[in-house]
């Protein structure tokens, strides 16, 4: 007895750990705070769930709160055995009927907006059209009818329909960018459809669901929602190729030498590594690493290092081999 007496003093601790660690977390990748029109469907949803499930749970425990309190027994009581009473058709409709209704409440606008997330928006001149390929461990961006490609950084006009294709070149990876909508998974040889839309101007983080292997936490990426103007600027820039300064030239031949098979550095290349147009500008180096020197050096001399499992091999490259090629990454800037 005395053991659970003392069990019980750890219930206040727990809920203090509990309240405490609903604040963790990264504000950025939240399905709570929707920043879309799709992310906001999805809310409702849970939300309407939540409500249905709440109500049941309250209407159970006050049932069960008034039988154990109106039926208990009482000091004098006699042990006697109450009358039994079997079957009760109204019961029975009762708590067959209502079961019913809120399944109904729940699944009707559940399976309403399932097909409307689903809907196919690549034919809709409205909306901005981006092919996803998922690659272990980095995601490739295409704009088939702007003629560009990149990687890691998805850049979006906001209140635009953004149609999605996505697929994947090895294993199952899934498509996930919390604050605009929920997760789409790309396979291998499938193609799935869906679309997003950003209210505003800002950048929300996106992550792989799928575990897909050894570097599954880190495959991340960035979504930058700009004004249509500013994103007509972006698609100019990445577009016009980059000016290679003269200290940054030696640097650019041995990225041909060695990188360029597989590292595409224009607007519609595309290879077995992500394409590096712009690269200058990006915020992170691999997805994760801040984008500086060090993180570069780190990341060419020993990729495995940074992302285990990745398929970019050791180029072997000296020290001051590796200077020069960053001297040229850090030149291949959107102007």
């Amino acid at each position: 007895m005395i053991r659970w007496q003392n069990l019980w003093r750890f219930i206040p601790l727990f809920g203090l750990m509990m309240l405490l660690l609903t604040g963790c977390g990264d504000q950025t990748i939240s399905a709570l705070k929707p920043r879309g029109p799709v992310a906001r469907d999805q809310l409702f949803l849970m939300k309407l769930s939540f409500g249905i499930m709440l109500l049941v749970v309250v209407v159970v425990f006050v049932l069960y709160l008034y039988v154990l309190v109106r039926f208990r027994k009482k000091k004098g009581d006699k042990d006697i055995i109450p009358k039994q009473v079997e079957g009760s058709h109204t019961l029975e409709i009762i708590w067959t009927v209502i079961p019913i209704i809120l399944l109904l409440i729940l699944a009707v606008p559940t399976v309403q907006y399932t097909f409307k997330l689903l809907e196919d928006h690549r034919d809709n001149k409205e909306a901005l059209h981006v092919k996803v390929t998922a690659h272990a461990f980095w995601w490739q961006f295409e704009y088939p009818e702007l003629g560009i490609a990149t990687a890691q950084d998805l850049v979006i006009p906001t209140n635009k329909k953004i149609a999605f294709e996505l697929t994947a070149s090895d294993v199952k990876h899934s498509f996930w960018v919390p604050s605009l909508g929920g997760k789409m998974d790309t396979n291998p040889g499938n193609t799935n459809v869906y679309y997003l839309q950003a209210d505003e101007v800002d950048v929300f983080k996106g992550k792989c669901a799928e575990l897909c292997g050894a570097s599954h936490s880190l495959m991340d990426f960035k979504v930058k929602s700009m004004d249509q103007a500013d994103f007509d600027q972006w698609v100019a820039k990445m577009k016009t190729p980059a000016s290679v300064p003269a200290d940054a030239q030696k640097g650019e031949q041995i990225f041909k030498d060695n990188c360029l098979s597989c590292h595409a550095v224009n607007a519609q290349g595309l290879g077995a590594g992500p394409n590096l147009n712009g690269f200058a500008s990006r915020e992170l180096v691999a997805g994760i690493l801040p984008h500086n020197d060090e993180s570069l050096k780190q990341w060419i001399s020993d990729p495995q290092s940074v992302k285990p499992g990745n398929k970019m091999p050791k180029v072997g490259l000296k020290d001051d081999q590796i200077n020069d090629v960053i001297k040229y990454l850090n030149s291949l800037k959107l102007k």
